[in-house]
């Protein structure tokens, strides 16, 4: 409840917030999908939590490209 009173006295900290999540989630979703990984492509898709389970997935589950 103290959230969104804090976002309706100040409308200006929600832009940060969605831009912080849609850059996670777009590069987190790319590269799931880029890595054929289902489950993942889901669970991010539908879990909101900015930013945070995509930093999780960027950082320690998402395939490593192989060098050439």
């Amino acid at each position: 409840m103290q959230f969104i009173q804090m976002i309706n006295s100040n409308p200006f900290i929600l832009a940060p917030l969605i831009i912080w999540t849609l850059v996670w989630k777009g590069m987190a979703l790319w590269k799931a999908g880029r890595n054929n990984q289902l489950y993942w492509f889901i669970a991010l898709l539908i879990v909101n939590t900015l930013g945070l389970l995509e930093i999780v997935y960027i950082v320690w589950f998402q395939k490593k490209s192989r060098a050439k």
